[in-house]
C-alpha cells in the first residue's frame, strides 16, 4: 500500500510541476508537458501514430499501450489548460493533434499581439513631458 501512495504522489507531483498555460509561457508549457509526458512512459502517442489493429490481434498490446498513452496525455493536457482556452481549440482525441492545435492557436494570438504592439510602438509621440530615457 506503501508504495501505491508513493506512485500517487509521484505522479501528482509531476502533473502539478507543469505551469497553467496562458498567452505568455506557451514555449514553457509545451516543454513541460513533453517532459512530464516522457518520464511517466505516456508520450507514444506524441511521437508515433496509432498502430493499425489486425485481424489475428498479432499487435494488441501495442494499440491498447498507445491508446492509453494517448488518453493519459490528452487528461493531462487538458488538465493544464484554463477553461476558457479549451473552448477556443479545437477538441479533438489525439493528443499530437491536440498539442498541433493549441500549438497553431497561440502562433496565431502571438503574431496579432505582436502587430497591435508594433502599431501601438509607431503611434506614440513624445508629448514634451519628462525625460525620453
Amino acid at each position: 500500500m506503501d508504495t501505491v501512495s508513493t506512485t500517487a504522489n509521484n505522479v501528482s507531483a509531476q502533473i502539478s510541476a507543469i505551469p497553467m498555460l496562458n498567452g505568455i509561457n506557451f514555449k514553457v508549457w509545451t516543454e513541460n508537458v513533453e517532459i512530464v509526458l516522457g518520464c511517466m512512459g505516456l508520450d507514444l502517442a506524441l511521437r508515433t501514430e496509432r498502430p493499425i489493429p489486425t485481424e489475428d490481434n498479432s499487435n494488441e498490446a501495442k494499440v491498447e499501450k498507445w491508446d492509453r498513452s494517448n488518453r493519459m496525455s490528452l487528461m493531462i493536457i487538458k488538465h493544464s489548460i484554463p477553461e476558457a482556452f479549451r473552448g477556443s481549440i479545437s477538441e479533438s482525441n489525439n493528443a499530437k493533434e491536440s498539442l498541433v492545435a493549441i500549438r497553431q492557436y497561440f502562433t496565431k494570438n502571438e503574431k496579432a499581439e505582436t502587430s497591435n504592439l508594433l502599431a501601438t510602438l509607431i503611434s506614440m509621440r513624445y508629448k514634451g513631458k519628462g525625460n525620453i530615457r
